[in-house]
């Protein structure tokens, strides 16, 4: 058994959570406990067991429209806005004219991380464009994703989940433990983007490794870099570069073909038409690999090891599998593995008598909206029977998650899998997170699995 981090566990207890703070809440957090003067989203301490609930319960309590001041851990010389309850993260997003993905008068940069990142990567990464521009750019890709085109691919996700958790079983028992984040969690959506993007399977390992370098913030803080991320995004360049260069000359059935072969429409082009530009596709394919192996991977390891903490409703959903939609949206809202996306606005504009200015900086904290109890009945339990559940694990309006329904699909067949063939996993210790407050990650989440009996 690995060692246990009994600060993690005893805030975990204090917040009325499992031992480990991924299972069934009992109680929500206090809002009273929290010294909301001491906070700081940027300090990336905050979020190293996970993300920290306590902080945004007191944030949506009394101050759910927040400036948050600029300080040593924040990039730039400004603050940004904090919105924190589900209805107002819900009316920014479905507004893009007045909250910019793109940037703001007055504001050199712009984007949706926290710093600002310049022209070169606003405007011409996809999830940093703005309407008309981005649906253009989003129609060559949706195809690929369409509900048909995800209902193609249900037998072989089903047979990679079945051959996957077979797998981990095998290892779990000639072990005695398994890493249900590394090889249950990780592995399906791994195979399924390698596939969809158009990598070759045995080069799948490296997408991993690019992403958790480029992503997790284990050796450097906001605004910085580390000799990792930034040799981890060369080497991320330079292969995209040789697919994109070998798709043009050989397309096949592949998201990358689609994008390098495809032509979006273009006012200032010859004929109102053209191709990605070869900046566009090296960012599209660095999106694509972090996109595809990095949320709903967390989403199935918290998920799983949530149904697993409450063993009659893991009895219950393997006796009746009609549950098992309504519990993998239980299972995104639970885990809600992207916690903010940042905005700018374009106008001046008052939200519950906050003046936010144009150029300022605003951030959509899905993962606090998806535990608004303003919205959510109980929101700190887990419940696989919620009805209705608005969360906004994807996000929301032109920017909702292209992957979503290849999201849900993985995450059923996974959980299905398990179903049939393993008891509910024993955590045998806490959840080793990733240092970030972007994408709250696992690096490890050690089990011990058991057949069905």
């Amino acid at each position: 058994m690995r060692d246990v981090d009994h600060r993690g566990a005893a805030a975990a207890e204090r917040w009325g959570l499992d031992p480990y703070g991924v299972g069934a809440a009992a109680a929500a957090p206090d809002p009273a406990e929290v010294d909301l003067d001491t906070i700081d989203l940027c300090d990336l301490a905050r979020f190293e067991h996970g993300f920290p609930h306590d902080t945004f319960a007191a944030l949506r309590e009394r101050r759910p429209v927040w400036y948050h001041p600029p300080g040593p851990h924040v990039p730039g010389d400004d603050g940004f806005w904090v919105l924190s309850r589900h209805a107002d993260v819900l009316a920014a997003a479905s507004d893009p004219v007045t909250f910019s993905s793109v940037g703001g008068p007055g504001r050199e940069g712009g984007g949706t991380l926290i710093e600002d990142l310049p022209v070169g990567y606003t405007g011409v990464l996809l999830n940093m464009t703005d309407d008309p521009h981005h649906q253009r750019f989003r129609s060559l890709l949706t195809p690929a994703l369409s509900p048909r085109a995800i209902r193609s691919l249900e037998a072989d996700i089903r047979r990679r989940s079945d051959g996957i958790v077979a797998a981990a079983l095998s290892r779990s028992e000639e072990a005695g433990e398994v890493d249900l984040l590394v090889h249950v969690a990780a592995e399906l959506p791994l195979q399924a983007a390698a596939s969809l993007i158009g990598v070759p399977q045995e080069d799948r390992a490296r997408l991993i490794e690019w992403a958790d370098a480029t992503l997790d913030h284990d050796d450097h803080d906001l605004g910085g870099t580390s000799d990792r991320a930034v040799a981890a995004s060369a080497a991320m360049f330079e292969y995209g570069t040789t697919l994109i260069e070998a798709r043009r000359d050989d397309p096949r059935d592949d998201l990358l073909s689609r994008a390098v072969h495809g032509e979006i429409d273009d006012e200032s082009a010859p004929g109102g038409r053209r191709r990605l530009h070869p900046d566009e596709l090296q960012l599209l394919f660095s999106l694509l690999v972090a996109a595809g192996t990095e949320t709903t991977r967390n989403t199935i390891a918290v998920g799983v090891a949530a149904l697993a903490a409450r063993p009659d409703d893991w009895v219950r959903l393997r006796e009746d599998r009609s549950l098992l939609p309504g519990a993998v949206e239980e299972m995104l809202r639970w885990a809600s593995s992207t916690p903010y996306n940042r905005r700018t606005a374009t106008v001046d504009v008052d939200v519950h008598g906050q003046l936010i200015r144009a150029g300022d900086r605003v951030t959509l904290w899905w993962a606090s909206a998806d535990r608004d109890r303003s919205e959510f009945a109980d929101p700190f339990r887990f419940d696989v029977t919620r009805a209705p559940n608005r969360h906004l694990a994807f996000g929301h309006g032109s920017h909702f998650c292209l992957g979503s329904r290849l999201a849900r699909l993985e995450i059923a067949a996974i959980v299905d899998s398990l179903l049939d063939r393993v008891e509910p996993p024993e955590q045998l210790g806490p959840i080793e997170w990733t240092r970030s407050n972007k994408h709250t990650g696992v690096r490890h989440l050690p089990v011990r699995m058991v057949a069905r009996r």
